[in-house]
């Protein structure tokens, strides 16, 4: 990771802050991107890039093409920016499922677009996605969340097969991540069974890495003890 300059999406949140966090740690230049204007607990290690809709082309690439320009290189963009709503198609509002796609799914794509032609240029780009394990087997009240989440994952694959040769696609799918607003709502839960942050973040930046640049189009379960 040293010298590279690895940008993460919804970065002000709890796991795009323990990726940054993970990947300056690691040496890179590690740049959070988010909607929210403030980085509230941000260490002060990772660069703060607030303020940009992610899902408004001409801010992306604006926001982008400073982080080029800040820094002098674009090597990886990790899609960390997302949202989850419980609610049964019964008795929930349909404005949900646009809500949920333009938040998971239109920011990803944004998002990859307005950062290819650096990650191109660049030899030996990477996109890391993140889906979900419930897009594979969604639970009642589940819908709108897993339909936005296996829209991630085709658009991992489709990409990694537009892009074979230039830059590697991949995503993550976690069962539940042991944050805060996790933990707020489902306070019984067990939480040493979720997935760490931490633990995902290292997965993430395994493919982000040098040694996986013979990994493309995969879409890997992070599933804790869930």
């Amino acid at each position: 990771m040293k010298g590279k300059t690895i940008v993460v999406t919804g970065g002000f949140g709890a796991l795009g802050n323990a990726v940054a966090q993970a990947a300056a740690a690691r040496g890179a230049t590690a740049v959070a991107v988010d909607m929210a204007s403030n980085p509230i607990g941000l260490p002060r290690e990772i660069m703060p890039m607030g303020g940009v809709n992610l899902t408004d082309f001409a801010s992306t690439v604006k926001a982008f093409e400073a982080v080029k320009a800040r820094t002098g290189r674009f090597d990886a963009l990790l899609n960390i920016a997302g949202g989850f709503v419980w609610q049964t198609l019964e008795g929930g509002d349909l404005a949900v499922w646009d809500k949920l796609y333009q938040m998971n799914v239109k920011t990803a794509a944004t998002a990859c677009k307005a950062a290819l032609p650096h990650l191109i240029a660049g030899g030996s780009g990477r996109i890391v996605n993140v889906s979900a394990f419930g897009s594979v087997r969604a639970g009642a009240g589940m819908g709108a969340y897993a339909a936005s989440k296996a829209g991630v994952s085709k658009l991992t694959e489709s990409l990694a097969e537009e892009l074979k040769g230039k830059v590697t696609v991949n995503a993550v799918m976690p069962s539940i991540i042991d944050t805060p607003a996790n933990r707020k709502d489902m306070p019984d839960a067990d939480f040493s069974k979720w997935v760490a942050p931490a633990d995902l973040a290292a997965v993430i930046l395994f493919l982000v890495s040098d040694e996986a640049r013979a990994v493309t189009g995969a879409l890997v379960p992070v599933l804790g003890q869930v």
